[in-house]
């Protein structure tokens, strides 16, 4: 049910106050609300597997491997290391300073929301909240209206497992986000388009509030001609359709070469057999596509390309074929500049164009010759191929022969570059991004050097002290 305008004010508000108290900066409080998110997935599990099959046909075990579990391990994971974190720690002062002490002393930053898109509605609202709590704020979450059964079941949850309000949750879409963003926050974090991460950019620069934007992109493959062929293809097929391709760093497009497309297309084909069936509208582990508009528009992409497999649909039941293309023409263009739909916007969606590519640095011209994307992939057994790609272009993240394992790194940030985002949450990153991290120095009276750097400006003291200073 949509929380109506009135109650949005007084929702963050009623968080800006909690926080106010004090009560969520004590290192205890912060461990009670990450066991408390634990105890929401936990205790259930079975309710938030049935809200995503009916909101996405997401099946238990892939709820299991890309929701609630990534979830549960950031958990486990800020827990082991949160003791550390949030230690003060002494800081170096300057020869120019002494004697003076001085302790870097972490303080959370207030009220953060939380925007989350409807494609990992669970996963990407969850997990950054398990940093906002680590670093001792307050959080008001905001679940996308397009994943309504998880939206409903979170708002129902919260409540219950967080009554002294430290989380609130406001429902809604369109209307009820605009009204959320007009609101003062410490920190922001949305995932979705680029197109909304402008908006709420603009949002949060009119109370000077810092953003965490991930925001997706055409992330690319390069599949070299070493690559191992079957076991590659596995990965990459498992990458791409995962979710029926509703994931922000699913691979987008692959780049091969030219003697290479029918070897793989066929490795293709045989990898979407071994995972979902002859029949993947039969299997209980391949997805649908969120909603009618998306499936349209997935659909007319296939206008115009080579349909090699799948392209099968039925938008009754929101179903697309695991699809693979390939498209004629000999100028090989990614992005705004592209000859076909299918390589000029993000998919998001289970239809993946292969596409031919004379070399690995004409990939890598192509590559950059676009957005940054927020990850690429790599499937070669050439290590200067692999230092190639690293070194050569610049991308949220760069993984070799896989798709989007890193994401459920905890050690690693995860985030995006230029348009593929700004700023990088999990694990240690995202105590940082809901932190500040405050100087404190004392400089005792009792033994005055500063009077070296106060006027008059003469003599031998004067010209010690700036030299002095110049060492740093």
């Amino acid at each position: 049910m949509p929380t109506t305008t009135a109650d949005i004010a007084a929702t963050v508000s009623g968080a800006r106050e909690v926080f106010d108290s004090g009560v969520t900066r004590p290192l205890a409080a912060r461990i009670a609300g990450l066991r408390a998110v634990r105890a929401m997935l936990t205790e259930n599990e079975a309710a938030f597997e049935a809200a995503l099959w009916s909101d996405l046909h997401k099946g238990a075990g892939e709820a299991q491997l890309t929701e609630i579990g990534v979830v549960l391990a950031e958990i486990s994971h800020t827990l082991r290391h949160l003791r550390r974190w949030s230690r003060s720690r002494r800081g170096p002062v300057p020869l120019g300073l002494w004697p003076a002490r001085a302790r870097l002393v972490p303080e959370p930053l207030g009220v953060v929301l939380v925007i989350a898109p409807w494609n990992y509605p669970m996963q990407l609202l969850l997990d950054p909240l398990v940093g906002v709590l680590a670093a001792g704020n307050t959080a008001v979450l905001k679940p996308s209206e397009l994943a309504p059964e998880t939206s409903a079941l979170i708002a129902r949850l919260v409540p219950a497992y967080f009554p002294d309000g430290t989380v609130r949750v406001v429902e809604g879409a369109v209307p009820e986000t605009t009204e959320l963003l007009a609101q003062r926050f410490d920190h922001i974090v949305f995932t979705g388009s680029g197109t909304v991460g402008r908006i709420v950019m603009r949002a949060a620069a009119e109370h000077l509030t810092p953003v965490t934007l991930e925001l997706g992109g055409k992330s690319p493959v390069w599949f070299d001609d070493d690559a191992h062929l079957d076991q590659a293809a596995r990965r990459l097929v498992w990458a791409k359709f995962t979710n029926a391709g509703q994931t922000c760093v699913a691979p987008d497009y692959v780049m091969t070469t030219p003697d290479r497309v029918p070897a793989l297309v066929e490795a293709l084909g045989r990898a979407i057999t071994d995972l979902w069936g002859a029949d993947p509208r039969a299997s209980e582990d391949y997805g649908r596509i969120v909603d009618e508009r998306q499936f349209d528009r997935l659909v007319s992409l296939l206008d115009g390309t080579n349909v090699v497999i799948g392209g099968d649909h039925d938008r009754a039941e929101r179903y697309l074929a695991p699809t693979v293309v390939t498209l004629s023409g000999d100028r090989l263009s990614v992005g705004p500049d592209a000859a076909h739909p299918v390589l000029r916007e993000e998919i998001f969606g289970p239809v993946l164009p292969v596409v031919a590519a004379d070399s690995a640095e004409q990939a890598i011209d192509v590559v950059n010759a676009w957005d940054k994307p927020l990850a690429l992939y790599v499937f070669t057994s050439s290590a200067r191929t692999r230092r190639l790609f690293e070194q050569r272009t610049s991308s949220g993240a760069v993984v070799h022969d896989a798709g989007l394992i890193h994401v459920a790194a905890s050690g690693l940030p995860f985030g995006g570059v230029g348009a593929s985002g700004m700023g990088a949450y999990h694990g240690r990153y995202s105590w940082n991004a809901f932190s500040h991290l405050k100087p404190v120095l004392r400089k005792p009276l009792a033994f005055d050097t500063l009077r070296l750097a106060q006027p008059p400006f003469t003599g031998f003291a004067t010209r010690l002290a700036q030299r002095v200073m110049r060492r740093g």
